[in-house]
């Protein structure tokens, strides 16, 4: 059974898990974070010393791993193998790493087939890069997310201790470069979706100007 499906794609930094997450509870909705699959698999092949420079070692062994998402807004789960990865797979290392890991096609086919499954079970609303274009296109609901590059770099470097607004903007830029390049699925705003530039507004902005696009829409 699938329900109402509202998509919320965009870069890093563009205030998609927060809105989302908001969204989700507002509406009494279940919520899936398809970047934190992405970011699993990744700290999961870093722990199997999998060469990630080489695109067919990577893609030889992402069907090992036994990934699980939670979609509790209130508080989501991601394991692997049945290990709590949630903090692990924020670190730097998974971070640098996870748009190499998510570029290959077989890790997409992978776990596109399990977002598909979480989707299709109900009411929800879903955040990441492609849940528009690829993941579900046809979803009621599609939001691209946007912000200002300085925006962005704040939002992050306030999260993660020891980093710098210009650290973070130089990461950011070059991770848009390889999300928007890729052969498969590449970041880009979707047929039909809104695009929400989050630069100048609060959190509770983004997530009543969503709610509004829902009752419109649906």
């Amino acid at each position: 059974m699938t329900g109402l499906v509202v998509a919320m794609d965009g870069p890093s930094g563009s205030g998609k898990s927060s809105a989302s997450r908001g969204v989700a509870r507002a509406l009494g909705l279940r919520y899936l974070d398809t970047g934190a699959m992405y970011r699993a698999m990744t700290w999961w092949m870093l722990r199997q010393s999998v060469d990630l420079t080489d695109p067919a070692a990577v893609a030889a062994r992402c069907g090992e791993p036994r990934i699980e998402s939670g979609t509790d807004p209130d508080g989501p789960t991601i394991h692997v193998d049945g290990v709590d990865v949630a903090g692990p797979i924020r670190e730097s290392e998974v971070t640098g790493a996870v748009s190499a890991v998510a570029a290959v096609p077989e890790v997409r086919a992978r776990l596109v087939a399990l977002q598909r499954e979480l989707i299709g079970a109900g009411d929800i609303v879903v955040e990441g890069r492609d849940i528009g274009t690829a993941v579900w296109p046809e979803a009621a609901v599609k939001v691209y997310l946007t912000a200002s590059p300085e925006a962005r770099a704040q939002r992050r470097s306030a999260e993660l201790a020891g980093s710098t607004v210009a650290a973070q903007q130089e990461a950011m830029a070059k991770r848009d470069t390889l999300d928007s390049t890729r052969k498969t699925d590449p970041l880009s705003m979707a047929d039909g979706a809104v695009e929400l530039d989050t630069t100048p507004l609060t959190l509770e902005e983004v997530i009543a100007e969503v709610l509004r696009l829902v009752k419109e829409r649906t």
